[in-house]
């Protein structure tokens, strides 16, 4: 009997823990993590924003998009590729390869200089702000959700800055989705706010999305 359809299995687990055995494992048999390696994108995470733009028209008629959390590029590559012609800047703490068309900063978004660097190297208002940004996890949720909705509280700020009226933010956030308070501001902000999981999302993963549309201008 063939092995097609098995799955396959981490060779050798010695000396590794058994939380990246598991991680390996589920790489290895991911069909999002295949599917990218052959369309050459540079990681799964492409199809969620491919995904999303299929739902709500992100990427329509944007000329300036700017990738906070950029690294290792698969957002910034679905950019490109959708809209060949567009402006993009992102910025990260790990080292992310060149892309043709994308300006990258290697730094922290939260420190006081990297707005200022984004706006100049973006030349003008966005169309769109993306955040895949995730704080580092510690296991306890609520000391976990507090620490990404400050990451989304802080992309918001900077989207409500450099945004032109009608753009987007969109923005990773955890199960449950956006607080009452960062939800009353969206809403304030944009015209519509909605919350999404992309297919590409794991099934056991925390992770959601809200997506703000048609920003009302600088209040």
């Amino acid at each position: 009997m063939k092995g097609k359809g098995l799955k396959e299995r981490v060779r050798t687990a010695k000396g590794r823990k058994t939380s990246s055995t598991r991680w390996l494992q589920r790489q290895l048999n991911d069909p999002y993590v295949k599917k990218a390696k052959a369309e050459g994108y540079r990681s799964r995470a492409a199809y969620k924003l491919l995904e999303l733009d299929e739902r709500f028209n992100l990427l329509k008629g944007v000329s300036r998009v700017v990738d906070l959390g950029i690294a290792p590029g698969g957002w910034s590559q679905v950019v490109r590729q959708k809209v060949p012609g567009s402006t993009v800047v992102g910025i990260d703490l790990l080292p992310t390869d060149p892309l043709d068309g994308v300006t990258i900063l290697q730094m922290d978004f939260m420190t006081d200089e990297a707005a200022d660097l984004l706006k100049e190297a973006l030349g003008g208002q966005a169309d769109l702000v993306l955040s895949d940004m995730a704080a580092n996890t510690v296991g306890h949720p609520q000391t976990d959700h507090l620490r990404t909705m400050a990451l989304v509280e802080a992309g918001l700020y900077f989207a409500s800055e450099v945004l032109r009226p009608g753009g987007a933010y969109v923005a990773k956030v955890l199960a449950g989705g956006a607080d009452n308070n960062l939800v009353a501001e969206l809403k304030r902000l944009f015209t519509t706010v909605k919350h999404a999981k992309p297919p590409a999302s794991r099934k056991d993963s925390s992770e959601w999305y809200v997506i703000a549309q048609g920003f009302k201008g600088s209040a």
